[in-house]
């Protein structure tokens, strides 16, 4: 059997190694102004924000959807 690729950028990748990617990429300063969420701006940290992300939909799509906007940078 042949493998399918997915064209879907997000088939495959975790919501932590995509904070990870982010966090490393903008820091969570920037991600704070690119994304008006409190556990950004207020005492940060991966975990805390996985937390948050994972049980508020609408804040984990506005981060997947910088994930998908900052794919074409992170590749440079």
């Amino acid at each position: 059997m042949e493998k399918m690729n997915s064209k879907d950028p997000l088939h495959g990748i975790t919501l932590q190694k995509i904070l990870e990617i982010l966090v490393e990429f903008y820091g969570f300063d920037t991600l704070a102004e690119l994304i008006k969420i409190k556990c950004f701006s207020d005492n940060p940290s991966i975990k805390s924000s996985l937390t948050f992300l994972r049980k508020t939909d609408w804040a984990r799509k506005k981060v997947e959807e910088l994930y998908i906007r900052t794919l074409p940078k992170l590749s440079k």
